[in-house]
């Protein structure tokens, strides 16, 4: 029980912080957002630690690290299938494909949930892909092709191999896990500002606010993860944390007063149905 509360309010969050995250890229650039918000999420690592004290291996901060590296890459390959337009084929191919990867990965690892915990996984994937989708651009054809659905299954491959792996960290590392995933990942995003010749450049008290929330955000849900997945079968409660665009999707249509699709109104009852049936 307590992972799935884990694992939903790891979904709450994710959500709010990319919906922050969100706003801060229409007045930033995507990838300044992304690093500058992870190291203005660097205190709450440093809280979660003492909070959550643990005695880690050297394989637990490689499994964070690894898991970093997937996560970074998987943000910047959502970005760059979004700017290709067709919105609504790339968020929905992306956050199925992350639920449904981790799935396949702990049913191979032996994992055996309940016939209710796993229809309720299964009403989470299709919640998944209901809520996120979106109506393409006004008046503008939407452009599917063969790259463009390549790099969403590539971004939801990587979420998905996040979630996986950072279920290896033991129990007894406690957040410390969250340190490797932390450094490979600001490691990874400072290279791509280099190579790209970028500047790490804001300006706007409201967007650093944005991008603050979205980085503490980001890290105290990948905590949420952490406990979530430590407790519980990760092919069960990796369906449930890839809900997160549910909370964005309120967050639009509350705070930006934005219509919703009545699939999307769908979609939010099949999440609820599906933590019900996890909860069972």
């Amino acid at each position: 029980m307590y992972a799935i509360v884990f694992a939903a309010a790891c979904a709450l969050i994710w959500g709010a912080s990319d919906f922050c995250g969100g706003k801060a890229s229409q007045r930033a650039h995507p990838l300044s957002v992304t690093v500058i918000s992870q190291i203005l999420g660097l205190p709450m690592i440093a809280l979660m630690v003492v909070i959550i004290p643990g005695t880690p291996r050297g394989s637990d901060l490689l499994w964070g690290a690894a898991a970093g590296v997937l996560g970074l890459f998987g943000i910047v390959l959502l970005y760059r299938g979004l700017s290709q337009g067709a919105m609504a084929v790339v968020a929905p191919t992306t956050a199925v494909t992350s639920a449904i990867v981790p799935i396949l990965g702990g049913l191979l690892q032996g994992e055996r949930p309940g016939p209710a915990a796993l229809a309720g996984a299964l009403c989470a994937v299709a919640a998944i892909g209901l809520v996120s989708l979106a109506p393409s651009r006004p008046g503008e054809p939407a452009k599917v092709s063969v790259t463009t659905v390549g790099l969403a299954l590539l971004a939801g491959a990587c979420f998905g191999g996040f979630f996986i792996i950072l279920g290896f960290a033991g129990e007894g590392a406690g957040m410390w896990p969250m340190l490797g995933v932390r450094a490979s990942s600001l490691a990874v995003g400072l290279l791509l500002v280099w190579r790209a010749g970028a500047r790490l450049r804001v300006t706007g008290r409201t967007t650093i606010l944005l991008m603050a929330l979205a980085g503490l955000g980001d890290t105290l849900a990948n905590g949420f993860y952490l406990l979530a997945v430590q407790r519980g079968d990760l092919s069960v409660i990796a369906p449930i944390a890839a809900l997160y665009p549910a909370s964005t999707v309120l967050l639009a249509l509350f705070v930006e007063k934005e219509r919703m699709r009545p699939l999307q109104f769908a979609g939010l009852g099949l999440a609820a149905l599906a933590l019900v049936l996890t909860a069972t």
